[in-house]
């Protein structure tokens, strides 16, 4: 029952601080990732671990992006955006890397690796970590890729931000399973 309880109670936290898990718990992490659904066996998940400098690295990288795309772009989005990868200590972008399939659609490789990305935020839960995963506009479009040298069948599916509670994880209400499932007997 504790890996339920472990899924049922994980919580998306935004305020994270170091420490944030260690190379071997990262590994667990990315063995859990990638035991993701995955029809026909293609592995169309990647990931780009980004912590230390390289936090640095991709400030920069969103800041170029903000400044090559998003009009109008006020000083303060743009400062936002600048400071958006030093919200945690360590980031995991999320990279669906989808092949042509005679049997497996793009979208169900692009869903494999959102069940990926939610294996690591289970797993980082458990190993008793906080996590959040975030989107928005650099994630989801067709030209963030290029920032990042990835190739035209690559997709940034999201950032996960992840180290150890800053805060208290917000209340989650109870879930009335009725509301969401209707049975067929």
């Amino acid at each position: 029952m504790s890996t339920i309880n472990d899924i049922i109670s994980r919580n998306s936290n935004s305020k994270l601080k170091a420490p944030h898990p260690t190379d071997e718990e990262m590994q667990l992490v990315y063995k859990a990732a990638l035991r993701a659904p995955d029809h026909a066996n293609l592995k169309p998940s990647r990931f780009i671990e980004v912590k230390g400098m390289g936090l640095e690295k991709l400030s920069k990288i969103f800041q170029k992006y903000a400044q090559d795309t998003i009009t109008p772009l006020s000083p303060e989005k743009l400062e936002k955006y600048k400071n958006a990868p030093f919200r945690a200590p360590m980031i995991i972008m999320a990279i669906s890397n989808t092949k042509i399939h005679k049997k497996v659609p793009e979208i169900e490789q692009i869903l494999s690796t959102g069940a990926a990305v939610q294996n690591i935020l289970n797993a980082v839960h458990s190993l008793g970590y906080s996590a959040i995963w975030r989107t928005g506009v650099f994630a989801l479009n067709d030209t963030i890729g290029g920032y990042f040298n990835l190739g035209s069948n690559q997709t940034i599916l999201g950032y996960i931000y992840i180290g150890s509670a800053a805060s208290e994880p917000k209340k989650i209400k109870e879930i009335e399973v009725e509301d969401y499932v209707k049975k067929w007997d």
